[in-house]
């Protein structure tokens, strides 16, 4: 970020293979990415950072969807200042996982945002929540 622009979509998104499918609601979207073999653990389950980054793009991005809301004439970074999740479920390296984002609740310095993942048969595998802080884009 040296150079002050934001690439979209990010290298990490990319790598991953994830996806926004919708943003069209302020403060909530959803993502899916798939459950990809390269991202197993020697278990043989999707290791649990590759679920975190996932929550992690889908709660940045409600946070930005939330700011633009609050003022729409406003250009902010998004930082993530904590994160926490819990795994709920393994997830065997095969089919889809969609990822829906929500602010809980925020204001024009800072969003809670709560996120969860599921897999295709909709068993929830992780749920996420975190603060983003915002600071002004120039």
């Amino acid at each position: 970020m040296a150079s002050g622009r934001v690439q979209v979509p990010p290298n990490c998104d990319l790598t991953l293979g994830l996806v926004c499918v919708d943003k069209s609601q302020p403060g909530h979207t959803v993502w899916q990415m798939p459950a990809d073999e390269r991202f197993t653990n020697p278990a043989g389950v999707l290791q649990g950072g590759f679920l975190a980054a996932m929550c992690d793009s889908a709660m940045g991005a409600a946070s930005l969807t939330y700011a633009r809301s609050v003022d729409p004439d406003r250009r902010v970074y998004s930082a993530n200042v904590e994160l926490k999740v819990s795994f709920m479920a393994p997830v065997s390296p095969s089919g889809m996982l969609t990822c829906r984002a929500e602010v809980v609740s925020g204001g024009r310095r800072a969003a809670f945002v709560e996120a969860e993942v599921v897999d295709d048969s909709g068993r929830t595998v992780a749920k996420a929540s975190s603060t983003y802080l915002y600071s002004d884009r120039s």
